[in-house]
């Protein structure tokens, strides 16, 4: 069957799902392969639950009298295909975000200013990836304005597949950092991936969102229309920003042009989250959002997923930003914990995954990064740590469990604490314990 006539079918549908568990009348099932799960032996689940179609790739399970089952020759591919073919019949202006560090925290910003304008539909939760890029774009309706893309990417030529899914017409990069290198390769890996953003953009007449300070996106940039942000005093910026205080919420100002200045007190930890309200306030203006709207929707948009949450314990304040960690998101945490007016401060610390050759220089210059901010009471977890922290006063934990331990045996009271790590070293799982 084409992609066309798939379509059609899907049309005739009210939705679709991945998900054998949460398949329903009216529904077309994709039938996805994992490392551990074969869709096609839900196949049949599915329907009999009420699902309108099934898309799959197992002919030894397919039934050709079964006008509800759907043969194809992959089912991630189908997926995808369908969703770009929607995406181009609706015609959606889509801004499409990426990048290393803040791109989840900006595209909710940026729904925060949009939808306080227009009916937006965006990326729900962290679903930027070869399978939830295409569930997004099939979720856009008559009734959507715009839409905003979240896009993830962890190997060379990700973003470059998500944007033929997506096709947007703007784009925004946050920025680019040294994460996931074992993947990418090198730094110059990651920004050849996340610039596949930007070769989209030039090839189909799309504009750029850029931050006019960070030099390697202008390198990158080039050759594009570009609607820019940055710090004050610079010429040609749509918005201009900069950190008021951050104690620990951020405060900053903004104007437009030669517009007045806006001050917005947010729920934002860390100072390196202007940039991402800048970027967000940027696209909100371009699309004919008010500089008050604007200020307001930042203003009231709070955290969640353990990303710069604030959370106050029955005996500590902690500063939770462990969904993820690299080398640029890491020392930018601890640079903003050491400006942060507290007493009491203490760090907890986490391996930064992923790093492959050079895990072991970023280390350690996190570790030297700790020592010359002054920082005293740190607990380091995870083995790469361990590698080049033999010779400092912080204490050295093997895993969460150990750290777990050592927080029953002596529980903390009266700290301010920055629990900051790669995910899947668990840091979330302390904080019952403090």
């Amino acid at each position: 069957m084409t992609t066309a006539e798939i379509y059609g079918r899907f049309k005739e549908c009210s939705g679709v799902t991945t998900d054998s568990r949460k398949c329903g009348p009216g529904l077309m099932f994709f039938a996805l392969k994992g490392e551990r799960f074969d869709g096609n032996e839900f196949v049949q689940g599915a329907l009999e639950q009420g699902c309108s179609y099934a898309v799959m790739d197992d002919a030894s399970r397919y039934d050709a009298q079964d006008s509800r089952m759907i043969l194809v020759d992959n089912v991630l591919s189908a997926l995808q295909n369908v969703a770009a073919l929607h995406r181009r019949t609706m015609g959606t202006p889509v801004i499409g975000i990426t990048g290393t560090n803040g791109k989840t925290t900006t595209k909710e910003l940026t729904n925060a200013v949009m939808s306080s304008t227009y009916n937006v539909l965006y990326t729900q939760g962290n679903l930027n990836n070869s399978i939830g890029v295409p569930l997004t774009v099939l979720g856009l309706k008559p009734e959507h304005e715009y839409a905003i893309v979240e896009m993830g990417a962890s190997h060379p030529g990700d973003i470059k597949e998500l944007v033929e899914v997506s096709q947007p017409d703007y784009g925004l990069i946050t920025n680019v950092g040294k994460a996931h290198l074992l993947g990418f390769g090198s730094f110059e890996g990651v920004k050849r991936t996340k610039g596949e953003l930007y070769d989209w953009l030039r090839e189909h007449n799309g504009t750029a969102f850029v931050n006019r300070d960070n030099e390697h996106l202008q390198q990158m940039c080039s050759g594009l229309p570009l609607i820019e942000y940055g710090k004050p005093g610079q010429n040609g910026l749509l918005v201009e920003g900069e950190v008021l205080e951050c104690n620990p919420f951020v405060k900053f100002r903004w104007r437009s042009g030669e517009g007045c200045w806006h001050t917005v007190q947010t729920s934002l930890i860390g100072a390196y989250n202007v940039d991402n309200a800048l970027a967000a306030i940027t696209i909100g203006l371009k699309f004919g959002v008010t500089e008050d709207n604007a200020s307001a929707a930042v203003a009231g948009y709070m955290p969640q997923n353990n990303r710069s949450q604030l959370t106050k314990t029955e005996r500590n304040s902690l500063v939770v930003d462990a969904y993820n960690a690299n080398p640029t998101s890491m020392a930018a945490a601890i640079e903003n914990f050491s400006m942060m007016k507290a007493d009491n401060k203490m760090l907890i610390l986490g391996d930064m995954r992923e790093l492959g050759e050079v895990s072991e220089s970023e280390h350690r210059h996190i570790v030297e990064q700790l020592k010359e901010s002054g920082f005293t009471n740190v607990w380091l977890v995870g083995s790469e740590f361990a590698k080049v922290a033999q010779d400092s006063d912080f204490r050295l934990f093997a895993d969460v469990e150990a750290v777990n331990e050592a927080l029953k045996i002596e529980p903390l009271s009266g700290f301010c604490i920055l629990i900051k790590g790669s995910n899947s070293i668990g840091l979330t799982k302390t904080i019952t314990n403090l």
